[in-house]
């Protein structure tokens, strides 16, 4: 009986807050009664969640469709389902170019998975698509992080249309989901043994502004940090002019928010911020870091930047690694301007040369390397405080992450301990850090500080 029971593998790219709607659309798929296997190779139906929002993350989606395309071909899967960003802006055009693909689906019908898996399973193509502001953001979810930290999504859509971004036309108006409803899910994942939740949407600081008339991340915030069983409470994608002196006093007070904020500033030069339609200035970004560091001590500041936006002259690049320089971001990533059809951008004059782009942003990310070498060997001697994940039988050791580490895009700390004193997963432990490796910290093993 066991054997017939239809399995549906998930390979979810890009962003946290398209990882959540993978949850949403696996929580149908297990209710349904379907077998939720790890290894889409070993999948009856892949389900591959694309990301569509630049270049690269375009290239890496078609890569893994032609990559399970070649299964079906060698029929190892049966059927490919393409959902997310890259469904929703190519739409028709997808699944023309890729005559594999089974079924297309817009954002706005995730809910409809189900009913895409039994009609290609009887070999009907499916293409569907909606308004992609009637996307349903609530229901049951089937977690794919780790067990101890989970993401918690607080609106989806975009309204400040940078001149270099498909998301308003991709994923809608911003729309947030209401308080009510956030801390019923809050509770739910503390309950089920989730010590950090980690808060999601392309601008967490917009958050309540369209249900609510005024900005509620500070409300909000004080209500998860109510909530028993949540230790951290971390806060990504945070936008500079809506970072309020209200805002910065919850986090520099609430003893669960950790003091990490991520603020991507995309520029530092008032010209290229014009450009971008960005609506702070250098000026502002100096006042706003510096209040952070003045009112948050210890806090982790990390950032995104843009190399090669169209006009950015050689003088401009240099104030940008300057600036960094000055700041001095805790952690940085750096993208090469990608020309993204549809935006203002990409009809710009005086397009940088690719490589250049390339170029520049090797440098930012060398430079950011140097600095954050730095910052690890200076660590070394003292204790922090690291949520254990796991345990890696390779190294011999645990490993997890301080406040410092925002999971899949920071560094880890790696654990070592003596055989009558080691720590368990799931736990926050004292560790004292003896060594850096890269990007990561190495250190022993104190106590648990629960």
């Amino acid at each position: 009986m066991g054997d017939n029971i239809l399995k549906v593998g998930m390979i979810s790219l890009g962003c946290p807050k398209n990882q959540v709607d993978a949850e949403l659309m696996l929580a149908k798929v297990k209710n349904k009664g379907f077998k939720i296997v790890q290894e889409p190779g070993l999948s009856d139906v892949v389900i591959i969640n694309t990301c569509g929002f630049i270049e690269s993350a375009k290239a890496e989606a078609i890569e893994e469709i032609l990559e399970m395309a070649k299964l079906k071909e060698e029929k190892r899967i049966k059927k490919i389902i393409v959902t997310g960003c890259l469904a929703e802006r190519y739409r028709d055009q997808l699944a023309k170019e890729f005559p594999e693909i089974d079924a297309v689906l817009g954002i706005a019908k995730n809910n409809d998975i189900v009913e895409a898996i039994n009609s290609v399973i009887l070999d009907q193509k499916v293409v569907s698509f909606d308004d992609v502001n009637d996307h349903d953001m609530e229901g049951e979810r089937v977690l794919t992080t780790l067990p101890y930290f989970a993401y918690l999504r607080i609106a989806d859509g975009c309204d400040v249309r940078c001149s270099f971004c498909a998301i308003p036309d991709i994923r809608g108006h911003f729309r947030s989901k209401s308080i009510d409803s956030l801390i019923k899910e809050a509770e739910l994942l503390a309950a089920n043994g989730v010590k950090e939740i980690i808060l999601v949407a392309q601008d967490t600081t917009n958050y309540g502004m369209d249900l609510y008339g005024r900005l509620m991340l500070p409300e909000l915030l004080k209500k998860l940090c109510e909530i028993d069983g949540l230790k951290w409470i971390r806060i990504l994608y945070c936008y500079p002019e809506r970072m309020t002196d209200e805002l910065i006093d919850v986090i520099a007070n609430r003893e669960k928010i950790v003091k990490y904020i991520d603020i991507p500033i995309q520029h530092s030069c008032d010209n290229i911020l014009k450009k971008m339609n960005r609506r702070e200035t250098n000026a502002d970004l100096r006042n706003l870091f510096k209040k952070l560091k003045d009112k948050i001590p210890n806090v982790v500041l990390r950032t995104t930047v843009i190399t090669g936006f169209p006009d950015e002259s050689e003088d401009d690049f240099n104030s940008l690694a300057e600036f960094l320089d000055e700041v001095r971001f805790d952690r940085l990533g750096a993208f090469a301007y990608s020309e993204e059809e549809g935006t203002p951008a990409a009809k710009m004059k005086n397009q940088i040369e690719k490589q250049i782009r390339l170029d520049r942003a090797e440098i930012i990310t060398e430079q950011q390397a140097i600095r954050m070498a730095q910052d690890s060997e200076s660590k070394i001697g003292t204790e922090i405080e690291v949520l254990v994940e796991g345990f890696d039988k390779y190294a011999e050791c645990y490993f997890g992450r301080s406040y410092a580490d925002a999971p899949d895009i920071d560094g880890k700390v790696f654990i070592t301990f003596d055989k009558e004193n080691k720590p368990e997963i799931g736990t926050f432990a004292r560790i004292k850090v003896e060594d850096v490796m890269d990007y990561d910290l190495i250190g022993k093993y104190i106590c648990t500080n629960e």
